[in-house]
């Protein structure tokens, strides 16, 4: 406390205030909010950083495979529809898949489906809603709604190349059981990071006006000359702690690439790569250490 108190007293000495995030776990009331999970250079860094806290030795490692694989296909489906991946809708997308394949699913076959795919989809619909034999409906399907049914098969017909389309198409044909106990471990894991006043400053609502809290991203704060201070809570819960603190070094590894790359200015006249200096200090380390934290000392120094 004594130290998050003095970067702030420092700042404003410095006349930075405007510039001085405070991002703290245990104070969520006056903390900045972040989003480990919204910037990303490559899709695949959603999956990655929500899959990285699950354990991976024994049995576990297959079923943390599987997680990561779905959480991609969920992320691709999110940020194809304008949607900024957040932990919150993660586990809402992840413990019901159903509204966003279908969302997903209208998306596409508007984009890459015939003309007359709307007709082709409620005429199976109508069929399905009426039963009976003219129609059977696969085992595994049978507790969906009929509007997804319906598209399930009409996507079957057309056979669309589209790979996360695909993807999904499979996922929804699981058996809702076995579907379950594949994602056990990351659907416990993702409510440990959303429950609560914590939840509110790693998922942030883009849209809530009434929240006057800032929400920053690595990029903005280098770009800024910004001083941010991170405080974890790791006494009080070591899992939120440990995974919130390890997102934002992977957060942070993702910026240097991307940095490294372009540098601050893609568009400077001459051409230049602008290299940043970032001064970054880190305490009780090994609760956040993860196979991220190596590259990032050993090949950021430039």
């Amino acid at each position: 406390a004594e130290l998050m108190m003095r970067a702030y007293a420092e700042a404003a000495r410095a006349g930075r205030l405007d510039h001085f995030y405070l991002f703290h776990l245990g104070y969520p009331e006056i903390s900045a909010r972040y989003n480990g999970i919204g910037n990303f250079a490559r899709i695949t860094e959603v999956a990655n950083r929500a899959t990285n806290a699950l354990p991976n030795s024994g049995n576990s490692a297959a079923f943390k495979e599987f997680a990561w694989r779905f959480t991609n296909l969920v992320a691709q489906a999110q940020v194809a529809l304008g949607m900024v991946p957040t932990y919150e809708l993660l586990l809402r997308d992840i413990t019901d898949i159903e509204p966003l394949y279908i969302q997903y699913a209208e998306y596409m076959l508007g984009k890459m489906g015939p003309p007359n795919w709307e007709s082709k989809v409620l005429r199976v619909q109508e069929a399905v809603a009426r039963g009976g034999k003219d129609f059977p409906i696969p085992r595994a399907l049978q507790d969906r709604t009929p509007r997804l049914i319906a598209i399930v098969h009409v996507l079957k017909e057309l056979q669309l190349p589209e790979p996360v389309l695909q993807g999904l198409s499979t996922a929804v044909r699981y058996e809702r059981s076995f579907f379950e106990k594949i994602v056990a471990s990351l659907g416990p894991f993702l409510e440990k990071l959303t429950t609560g006043a914590v939840g509110k400053l790693i998922s942030p609502d883009y849209f809530d006006v009434t929240d006057k809290r800032p929400i920053f991203d690595w990029m903005q704060v280098i770009r800024q000359g910004g001083i941010v201070y991170c405080g974890l809570d790791a006494l009080s819960d070591p899992v939120v702690a440990s995974a919130v603190g390890n997102t934002m070094l992977a957060d942070l590894v993702s910026v240097g690439g991307k940095l490294y790359k372009t540098g601050l200015d893609p568009h400077h006249p001459e051409g230049k790569i602008i290299l940043p200096t970032v001064d970054c200090h880190f305490d009780e380390v090994n609760e956040l250490i993860g196979p991220e934290f190596v590259p990032m000392v050993n090949k950021m120094g430039g």
